[in-house]
């Protein structure tokens, strides 16, 4: 299983995003500078029917990357949330992974009383498991 360095900050940012936004996904990116993650980019939910999926806004999205060109960072991870389903990909989410070198973080909100996060490398309809080592 591959390991991930993920400052605590970014984590606590991406897990206050879902709980703000309980019957719905959320959805963002996360960029990199030298393979370290250093900034979340939350992104609204543009799908419509928002509790069960989730489309990233295209002009937010778009806004986010150029940000991200100009500060000199590099796209790391795409998260959204799954508020009343486990914290694994759906058909869907791997139906529409697009991005196979990137990581995708998916948050539950579905465990009592606590949030639960995981990473994903979804590559050719194949899951592998990333483990996050909080820095």
């Amino acid at each position: 299983m591959t390991q991930i360095h993920f400052p605590r900050p970014l984590i606590n940012q991406i897990l206050q995003q879902a709980q703000r936004a309980e019957d719905s996904e959320v959805c963002g990116l996360v960029s990199a500078r030298g393979g370290q993650p250093v900034r979340c980019y939350p992104v609204a939910n543009a799908a419509a029917q928002p509790a069960h999926r989730f489309r990233m806004d295209p002009q937010q999205q778009i806004e986010a990357m150029r940000q991200m060109r100009e500060r000199g960072e590099e796209l790391f991870a795409i998260y959204h949330s799954h508020p009343d389903a486990p914290a694994l990909p759906s058909a869907t989410d791997l139906r529409e992974a697009a991005y196979p070198d990137t990581l995708y973080i998916i948050i539950s909100l579905a465990t009592e009383g606590t949030l639960e996060m995981r990473g994903f490398r979804l590559q050719n309809s194949n899951i592998e498991d990333v483990d996050f080592v909080v820095d």
